[in-house]
């Protein structure tokens, strides 16, 4: 399954502070838990990648 192929799954996120001083994005499906734990730098590296994907998306859909 790549990035392009769509999937009818349900799923839950949420994203937050550890106590530990970690960002975590906690992901659920289907029974599923997926808990990834990054360091602010990392973090903010992560959001960075996705404003720059919002961005592109934004120009697919304006073709």
């Amino acid at each position: 399954m790549g990035i392009n192929s769509e999937r009818d799954i349900e799923a839950n996120m949420q994203i937050g502070p550890t106590d530990l001083g970690m960002v975590r994005i906690f992901i659920e499906a289907d029974g599923t838990e997926i808990p990834m734990d990054f360091d602010p730098e990392e973090a903010d590296e992560i959001a960075e990648e996705i404003r720059a994907a919002a961005v592109a998306a934004r120009a697919i859909r304006k073709r």
